[in-house]
């Protein structure tokens, strides 16, 4: 069957979807029939333990031409690979205190034909924490890739992706259905689904969140009540989408604790007639963000901003949350209105897709990235100082034309020796502060 020219979508966020690409597919009032229809077999993906109560549990029924079983065993991929799972080992990974900034990273050119880097092979582990192995921790990895996935997909046993594209489309195809997503949209790939990536327009870059623990949920509400942040309905889910690919030379890469394992199939992975289920690849549109915001004084914490989280075993405390900083209004009385310096008991990492971010003047560029870790200060540079001390404060728009994002974490990131290596990495990031100057008057209580 030919792949189709249009990306169809369901809507809404943890719903349990129902898709067929061919009419009946999906059995009636059962599961596991004796006989599928059309010849097809059933399995289970499962997301989450049996078990698990039922409002947390996660899974998805999928009927498929051959089974996912039907591929030969999986050896090890020695070449080198920049991929990190295992933060314990020192002799990888740092752990540093100092705040730190990377100029974008670097574009994997169109014109070397001679460099085929598909996602997987362009993916590079930037800083993380914790082990996959026990089910714990996250990572953060950048991607630079110019080449298609031809005849191959990629799973991973360690955790979830949120992958967010900076720079070209991902044309992404999954045992779901396929997805395109543009920048400024995210795209989530749970645990164990097996998908390709494409390049429509070209060389493409980008971030990835992976958390090995847990899966990503829409953050409480609370005192916001029943609206706001990121809505449900604007999640969006693929519809089935089948390839009948047999007789081929078909390889699966899977990430295991780190390494990558590979084995070879004689038929597409991507042949899933009918599915339904709760367990499934979204993406989303970070346009689509609905700002809450201070209307009278002060600047609110970035809590505001999360589009989706990954709870810890702590109330109220995230293994990960993804925040986006969209254009906005800013209309607060007698406030300075661009974050303001702090301290911080979670690991915020930061990179921009497009324009300027608010806090920073100069030197925080699209494709670039910032980490600043656990109680480290760190706030806005001093040409934005000075000019949000002395603006007139009357309504503005912030951030237009403009769209930043936060990896914010209660874990504490080392950061590997690609990240610190690579010339990418901003050498005197800190002199941003430097000049800052005292503005104490003891005869001068206004202020002013």
């Amino acid at each position: 069957m030919e792949k189709h020219t249009e990306y169809k979508y369901m809507s809404g966020f943890g719903n349990h979807f129902s898709s067929e690409a061919l009419p009946d597919a999906l059995p009636k009032n059962q599961n596991s029939p004796q006989k599928c229809s059309y010849g097809l077999y059933a399995e289970q993906l499962s997301g989450t333990a049996f078990t698990v109560e039922r409002k947390n549990n996660q899974r998805s029924w999928l009927y498929r031409i051959r089974p996912s079983v039907s591929h030969k065993p999986f050896t090890k991929i020695d070449e080198k690979t920049g991929l990190v799972s295992q933060f314990s080992d020192t002799n990888n990974v740092s752990y540093i205190p100092n705040q730190i900034r990377w100029n974008p990273f670097k574009s994997t050119e169109k014109a070397d034909s001679s460099q085929n880097i598909n996602f997987i092979d362009g993916l590079h582990t930037l800083a993380g924490a914790g082990d996959p192995s026990v089910r714990n921790g996250l990572a953060i990895h950048i991607y630079n890739a110019n080449h298609d996935m031809v005849d191959t997909a990629f799973y991973n046993s360690d955790g979830d992706f949120l992958i967010v594209p900076q720079d070209g489309r991902l044309d992404v195809t999954t045992e779901f259905g396929r997805i395109m997503v543009s920048p400024c949209e995210i795209v989530v790939i749970p645990r164990g689904i097996k998908f390709a990536v494409n390049f429509p327009d070209g060389p493409s870059r980008g971030y990835v969140l992976e958390v090995f623990v847990g899966h990503f949920e829409l953050p409480e509400l609370g005192a916001i009540g029943a609206n706001g942040l990121a809505n449900p309905r604007d999640f969006l889910t693929p519809t089935a989408f089948y390839e009948e690919k047999t007789n081929c030379d078909y390889t699966i890469v899977n990430k295991y604790v780190g390494q990558l394992f590979s084995a070879k199939q004689n038929h597409s992975p991507f042949d899933v007639v009918a599915w339904h289920g709760n367990y499934v690849p979204y993406k989303y549109d970070l346009n689509n963000f609905n700002v809450i915001g201070s209307i009278s004084y002060d600047h609110l914490d970035p809590s505001i901003f999360t589009v989706l989280t990954c709870k810890s075993a702590f109330p109220g405390t995230a293994i990960a949350d993804f925040v986006v900083f969209p254009p906005r209004w800013a209309v607060q009385e007698h406030t300075f209105r661009p974050p303001y310096f702090h301290r911080n008991c979670m690991s915020e990492f930061m990179g921009i897709i497009k324009g300027k971010y608010d806090a920073k003047a100069e030197g925080f560029l699209p494709g670039g990235a910032s980490l600043h870790s656990h109680m480290t200060p760190h706030g806005p540079d001093t040409p934005t100082f000075e000019k949000a001390s002395n603006e007139e404060l009357k309504p503005v728009r912030v951030a237009d034309g403009s769209m930043a994002f936060m990896f914010e974490s209660s874990l504490m990131l080392g950061i590997t020796k690609w990240g610190l290596s690579c010339s990418e990495i901003q050498e005197n990031y800190n002199a941003i502060w430097q000049d800052l100057k005292s503005h104490f008057n003891p005869n001068n209580c206004s202020g002013n």
